[in-house]
């Protein structure tokens, strides 16, 4: 008997595997790991280190990646209650190509910010 995983194609409609891409291209998702790379954090740590993110957001962000086994949220029984988020193994696999995506965004972000300035100028004068 074939145990042999199903192939997943991003580029099909209907492939689960585009949802989750489209998790790994959210907004807040690569901040999240980047918060959580050095180890596991409070929400109030969390929401510190990314700033600008609503508690709303941050919550939703956050269940869903622990709904896609991405992180784990932990409950210490202290009074008050000790919440922490950690990514899971398969969670620190998505670390590095978070790092290059961001090393890359903070490398071409003068050029890109050139380049908006540059279109916008032409486009006004449509």
């Amino acid at each position: 008997m074939d145990t042999k995983p199903p192939a997943f194609d991003v580029m099909s409609p209907e492939c689960p595997s585009r949802l989750i891409l489209q998790r790994m291209g959210d907004k807040w998702t690569p901040l999240v790991f980047l918060a959580l790379q050095s180890g596991p954090r409070r929400f109030s740590q969390v929401r510190s280190d990314i700033g600008g993110v609503t508690p709303k957001v941050l919550t939703q962000t956050l269940r869903a990646l622990e709904r896609d086994g991405l992180l784990t949220r932990t409950i210490y029984p202290e009074v008050p209650p000790r919440v922490e988020y950690e990514l899971t193994d398969v969670g620190a696999t998505l670390l590095g190509p978070f790092d290059v995506i961001r090393d890359w965004a903070q490398t071409h972000a003068a050029q890109i910010l050139e380049s908006r300035d540059s279109f916008d100028g032409r486009t006004e004068h449509r």
